[in-house]
């Protein structure tokens, strides 16, 4: 269930949660297929990868994980592409902008928490240049260990001197739930965002499914659905 105490902030991801990255994400995992001979890919099919990063677009541009050999030395070729044009379409989603605004007219803080790594987190917010700028900034290499362990959030948590239970997190991805919830925040999964293809977010066990950034504030205020979604089981205390 959604903890009664008034949140003071609220997280987001950065992939498909705070800004649709999926244009320059997907025109880098084309440019690297043309580099190993490969025909590229549709948009759509390579959009509910983008969340999980060069790991889910190594997936499915050239079907290999982490463990397969070769995999490290494509990794690296891929960032380096993507980081040569990293904000190219790359906009927050329509209605973040307003959210934040109103997060922050609120009295509420917001803040960045994401596995990307720094070196491109940072190029990239600065590109983007969010007025107002979030509190904090977490990447994937801040913490001792990324998502879905909890504690880049917890980091986030220690650098705005909040309590978890204060903070809420939005993410689109089952990982950003499961930190969420390892953290003790609640959560909220975007419904928005790139979503995978691995479950629905209805079954990762949020505390509630907003389908556009500006539901966010109803699920702040309480003009919300009177339940969680129905397969969303309540957070453990």
């Amino acid at each position: 269930m959604l903890s009664a105490v008034t949140p003071a902030a609220v997280l987001f991801d950065l992939d498909g949660t705070y800004a649709d990255t999926a244009a320059d994400m997907g025109s880098a995992l084309n440019a690297l297929l043309a580099c190993h001979g490969r025909a590229p890919l549709a948009a759509e099919r390579i959009r509910p990868h983008v969340s999980s990063g060069a790991r889910g677009l190594l997936k499915v541009g050239f079907d290999l994980t982490p463990d397969d050999a070769g995999y490290a030395e494509l990794r690296a070729e891929y960032l380096d592409i993507y980081a040569a044009d990293i904000c190219c379409h790359t906009r927050p989603f329509d209605g973040m902008e307003s959210l934040i605004r109103q997060l922050v007219d609120q009295g509420l803080d917001w803040g960045i928490v994401t596995n990307k790594p720094g070196w491109l987190t940072e190029p990239l917010l600065a590109a983007m240049n969010p007025l107002p700028a979030p509190a904090c900034v977490v990447s994937g290499d801040t913490a001792a260990r990324p998502k879905p362990h909890p504690d880049p959030l917890l980091h986030a948590c220690a650098l705005l001197d909040l309590e978890p239970a204060r903070c809420w997190y939005v993410g689109d991805d089952a990982r950003d739930i499961l930190a969420g919830r390892a953290a003790g925040m609640a959560t909220l999964a975007a419904g928005w965002g790139y979503l995978g293809i691995e479950s629905h977010p209805r079954d990762w066990g949020a505390d509630g499914l907003a389908e556009h950034p500006l539901a966010v504030l109803d699920w702040l205020t309480g003009d919300r659905p009177p339940t969680a979604p129905p397969s969303c089981p309540p957070r453990a205390a």
